[in-house]
């Protein structure tokens, strides 16, 4: 049995998640989400777990696995699914079994255990009931197909446009929604925290009634909140025209693009993004045949929403309308675009349009040839807009200069940023090095802002317990890698031929009562006794794709760390040993290491025990202490002997 601190409820059939493992590709699930190219036997990509603009993202086709050498996350497809789309692990190995084409057996849940299972899970569950609810009131019900419908006609809409992104209805009467899905199963406390109902004085109520849906969806096609749109006005009170889903445990609006799940593809495709400002936006521009395009929603947009963008192209045209102060307020977004390294473009539609009725008025060829001849970089977008703004004022104009500089200087290649200051230098007749001294000293002050603003932050880390976890870690990699690899030829004390390295620090570790204190290492390492004890032997495999989440995690974090020595090959006739060459040295070596930081450990904890004996006069404990420090002292002294001088690859 494996024990852990940790648990992970499945409900699927065993043999069907070996089959999932078997049958996945993590490099075509991967790319699903981050853009990769290849290299050597590897792909690379930039992290979609942290913000970065080197790429370190490595996924391995030979391994199965990922591993970011910036942040350090790493694991299997489904470890990746997990932590991109903030899933269960059931939920994961269904998203994998849909891609697969794998039919899965599970238990289906009652109600009773659909309140036990994982709770971000459960939200998952309850929101794509809802979106199914919300399509069939539509597409099926009277007042659905009057008045629902009918408005999606009337802004022209197809059918096929329809269901492609799922839209719904939701149905006037105050709680006609939550009573469906009491009487269905669903939990009052998920659908109220899914942000679907409200609890209110008078009891539950639909937070949505008499509104058309907007489903939003993430990454990987799942609803994770709603946005709902009124179409009856009330003289005698204030309606608001859009409400949204609430923040949950599966949405945070400042992440999330609408449309980017129908867009991802696209984007990719044209290596290029076209954001616009609302729902209805991005549905007609699909309709026309433009589908690289997603939505900020109405939010003012965030640096996270542009990192997502930027996981799939580095390109991207932003849409306004003619509302000269929706524009102004929406340049504070180029700037951001230009912060992360993209190339932003801008592009104003004529007045009295906006994105949604352009596009109904245009066909795809039309639009992309409006799009092409009339995008503007970001510098002639901005200097035209604030140079109309100042009407010939001269402190005004400067104070615009100012800004195209403050641009300029967020921008982190310094080549893109010498092309726009030649630019610009051309554009207001300007010398060129006086416009880059401004661009440098905006720059300098960023910088020293971002710089005081991290120095803020307070670190606190205990040097000791991050060295200990690291030798823990050391051992179970030298375990797992090198595990069934031959260390000596003879055992004298035992007689045998051959030993293994697992069967050496197995024993080792074992004997003087040093396991990993790490849950999940100690839990590795207790399974991987079993599995020695039973076969003699244990493939590596068996961690990497292993059912428990964080232990695959872990594994694949570990069998793809960084390390010095390089394959054996020769250079200038000396001849490079690999790790595998130097086995029989390693693996003692970081064993005495582990050992001796157990051993620093144990000492501290005497001194400490010492001191409070002698506070409490207690010698009896005192002596015992004294005793025991002592030895320990003399086994440090062993073993700092044995190392010696040597440094630890």
């Amino acid at each position: 049995m494996f024990r852990t601190h940790f648990h992970v409820d499945i409900v699927i059939d065993r043999n069907d998640i070996d089959r999932i493992f078997e049958a996945v590709r993590i490099v075509e699930v991967v790319e699903e989400f981050v853009q990769l190219k290849r290299r050597g036997v590897n792909f690379i990509g930039c992290c979609p777990f942290h913000n970065e603009r080197t790429p370190s993202f490595i996924v391995s086709p030979a391994k199965n696995i990922y591993k970011c050498f910036g942040c350090g996350k790493a694991g299997n497809a489904v470890n990746f699914v997990m932590e991109h789309e903030q899933l269960g692990y059931p939920e994961a190995l269904r998203f994998l079994a849909k891609k697969y084409g794998i039919e899965i057996s599970e238990k289906e849940l009652t109600p009773e255990e659909r309140q036990q299972s994982d709770r971000r899970e459960s939200l998952m569950v309850v929101s794509a009931y809802a979106a199914r609810i919300f399509q069939e009131n539509l597409h099926n019900t009277r007042e659905g197909m009057a008045i629902g419908m009918s408005y999606f006609k009337e802004r022209s809409f197809r059918e096929d446009i329809i269901r492609k992104f799922e839209l719904g209805y939701s149905l006037e009467a105050r709680n006609a929604f939550v009573q469906k899905a009491l009487k269905d199963g669903y939990k009052e406390e998920f659908l109220v925290n899914a942000g679907l109902c409200i609890n209110g004085e008078k009891g539950l109520f639909d937070r949505f009634a008499g509104r058309v849906m907007f489903p939003i969806h993430s990454l990987s096609g799942k609803v994770i909140a709603f946005g709902g749109r009124v179409l009856k006005t009330d003289k005698n009170k204030h309606i608001a025209k859009y409400v949204n889903s609430p923040e949950s445990e599966i949405y945070h609006k400042s992440n999330v693009l609408y449309g980017i799940f129908q867009a991802k593809n696209s984007i990719v495709r044209h290596r290029k993004c076209f954001l616009v400002e609302g729902y209805t936006d991005v549905i007609s521009m699909h309709q026309a045949g433009i589908e690289n395009v997603v939505a900020s929603s109405g939010t003012a947009l965030t640096t996270e929403q542009i990192r997502l963008i930027k996981r799939f192209a580095e390109n991207v045209t932003v849409l306004y309308d003619g509302d000269a102060a929706g524009i102004k307020a929406a340049l504070r977004g180029i700037d951001m675009f230009l912060q992360e390294g993209m190339n932003v473009k801008a592009l104003l539609l004529p007045d009295g349009d906006d994105p949604d009725s352009f596009s109904r008025k245009h066909s795809a060829v039309a639009l992309e040839e409006y799009f092409s001849h009339n995008e503007t970089d970001f510098i002639r977008f901005k200097a035209k807009l604030l140079l109309d703004d100042a009407q010939g004022d001269p402190i005004r104009h400067a104070s615009l200069i100012n800004e195209v500089m403050h641009s300029i200087a967020v921008i982190p290649d310094p080549i893109k940023r010498a092309v726009y200051l030649k630019e610009a230098a051309e554009m207001f007749g300007m010398d060129e090095q006086m416009l880059a001294q401004s661009a440098d000293e905006k720059r300098k002050k960023l910088f020293k802002e971002q710089r005081r603003r991290t120095e803020e932050k307070p670190v606190v880390e205990d040097t000791r317990d991050k060295e200990m976890e690291c030798a823990e870690q050391e051992i179970i990699r030298l375990l797992i890698i090198y595990g069934n690899e031959k260390l000596f030829d003879v055992d004298e004390e035992t007689g045998t031929d051959e030993v293994s390295v697992a069967g050496y620090l197995t024993e080792e570790l074992r004997t003087d009562e040093l396991e990993p204190q790490q849950p999940v290492l100690r839990a590795i390492f207790e399974e991987y006794e079993q599995q020695l004890k039973a076969s003699g032997r244990v493939d590596d495999k068996f961690f990497i794709l292993h059912p428990n989440p964080e232990v695959s995690s872990v594994v694949a974090d570990l069998i793809t760390a960084k390390y010095k020595l390089s394959s054996i090959h020769e250079h200038n006739g000396i001849q490079v040993k690999t790790e595998m060459d130097q086995l029989c040295e390693i693996v003692p070596v970081h064993l005495l290491a582990y050992k001796q930081k157990k051993i620093i450990r144990l000492l501290e904890e005497r001194f400490i025990s010492m001191q409070k004996a002698l506070e409490a006069k207690d010698l009896e404990t005192y002596d015992q202490c004294y005793a025991q420090y002592t030895a320990l002292t003399e086994i440090k002294k062993v073993i700092a002997k044995n190392l010696g001088n040597r440094v630890l690859c």
